[in-house]
């Protein structure tokens, strides 16, 4: 189960539901995925597909829903 958390633009940010137990976010686009840690602070973990623009917007969007996305997680997750 991957739920869609935010939809903007080109973007979707979606959790896998059994993965591992860090706080993290996918980032889906058109051309391809990147995954963000989001705690202790924002951070690129992975990406493929994306040029370093989008990598640069999905970071604009995971960091505009931040707190849409930390509350997801505890809804979703527990905690």
């Amino acid at each position: 189960m991957a739920p869609t958390i935010v939809r903007d633009g080109a973007f979707r940010l979606f959790f896998f539901s059994r993965e591992e137990p860090r706080m993290h976010i996918h980032v889906a686009h058109p051309h391809g995925e990147a995954k963000f840690w989001l705690q202790p602070s924002l951070t690129l973990a992975n990406h493929i597909g994306l040029s370093k623009q989008e990598l640069a917007d999905a970071e604009r969007v995971v960091t505009r829903h931040l707190e849409e996305i930390i509350n997801a997680w505890h809804r979703h997750f527990g905690g």
